[in-house]
């Protein structure tokens, strides 16, 4: 994710390529680093509708929508738009199974984003940390000028994070994770991918979400949309 000024040096770095193409991977991984910080600083002031949608076996069960901006000190805010009308409509038909089920799925959504927040921002610390351990291998520039960085065990042992940057366009594509969760004793894969577009102004933003836990039949997709300046 990377905000205007940022662009500004990551065309530096192109024309440094132009120059001398030895860009390094240690300078790959540095881009992504300070982009991640950039972005962050950039899209606090934006709020935008965060549409949230978990299906089960196929069968779209919750979709929910919220209005999310930075708070004052800094916390990301997330206040509904409107209540679920699927689930209400149920709920008058079936009652308290339907409740019971309804609290069920919200608890799965809410698992599922909590593993899904612990990937995507990612953390420049943690990408850090995984370079300094030998985790982190950069790709030569495809035919089509996109490099992907791949980082392994960035948040627990045997995950991997697959980073897809656009050198032509200096802009953050794709962000890809491999990870698992752990149920009764048992490791159930988890494969997220978190696509990027940029604001008017340069800032890139994860416009698409997608996460499965394939043991489970579980999918979750959020698309971020309706960006604006807060105030305006």
């Amino acid at each position: 994710m990377i905000n205007g000024v940022l662009l500004g040096s990551f065309a530096c770095v192109a024309v440094a390529q132009e120059a001398a193409p030895t860009t390094t991977p240690e300078d790959r991984v540095a881009i992504v680093k300070d982009s991640l910080v950039a972005s962050k600083a950039a899209l606090r002031q934006y709020e935008w509708i965060e549409t949230v949608a978990l299906s089960l076996g196929g069968e779209e069960k919750i979709r929910q929508q919220n209005r999310c901006y930075f708070g004052a000190e800094g916390a990301l805010q997330k206040v509904p738009v409107a209540a679920n009308a699927k689930e209400e409509k149920k709920r008058g038909l079936r009652g308290k199974a339907v409740e019971s089920k309804q609290a069920e799925l919200k608890a799965s959504l809410k698992g599922a984003m909590d593993l899904l927040r612990q990937y995507v921002p990612l953390d420049p610390v943690k990408i850090q940390a995984a370079k300094d351990a030998g985790n982190v291998s950069v790709s030569l520039p495809a035919a089509d000028g996109r490099v992907r960085i791949t980082i392994k065990n960035y948040l627990k042992p045997g995950d991997e994070v697959g980073i897809e940057i656009d050198t032509a366009k200096n802009t953050l594509q794709t962000v890809s994770v491999t990870t698992f969760v752990e149920q009764a004793k048992e490791k159930n894969p988890v494969s997220a991918k978190v696509s990027y577009a940029a604001l008017q102004d340069g800032t890139i933003y994860p416009v698409k979400e997608a996460l499965a836990i394939s043991a489970q039949g579980l999918n979750v997709d959020v698309q971020n949309s309706g960006y604006r300046k807060q105030g305006q």
